[in-house]
């Protein structure tokens, strides 16, 4: 076999996808490559977790941007190459890792006492 040819197969058995983490200082994405025989969930969340230098267990969700969780092995095996993906951690403690994240948004009652008075 030749070496173009090696090549091409090398790159059809990978699978190309785009992570970043959510709400980082850092807006851009980095590309990491699967295997496409071992396309997991586990397996995606340790290769992004690894490239981005963050512990796996603060993963809370993996959402495929626009809007869709990815939330088993079906759901990964279905992405197709440079999809953009991207990482939710847990909000809670301040280590090291949360540096990248923005700080939480507070919540305000949505209750208005004056609407609650009025009558119609």
């Amino acid at each position: 076999m030749d070496e173009p040819e090696q090549d091409i197969k090398e790159k059809l058995a990978e699978l190309v996808l785009k992570v970043r983490i959510q709400d980082s200082k850092e807006n851009d994405f980095i590309e990491i490559e699967l295997h496409r025989q071992e396309l997991s969930y586990q397996n995606l969340l340790q290769v992004s977790c690894s490239e981005l230098g963050i512990p796996s267990e603060q993963v809370e969700k993996i959402r495929k941007l626009p809007n869709t969780l990815l939330r088993k092995d079906k759901d990964i095996q279905r992405l197709q190459d440079f999809q953009e993906i991207e990482l939710l951690l847990v909000k809670s403690g301040s280590p090291e890792w949360t540096q990248h994240t923005a700080s939480p948004r507070t919540e305000t009652s949505c209750y208005n006492s004056n609407a609650a008075k009025m009558t119609y």
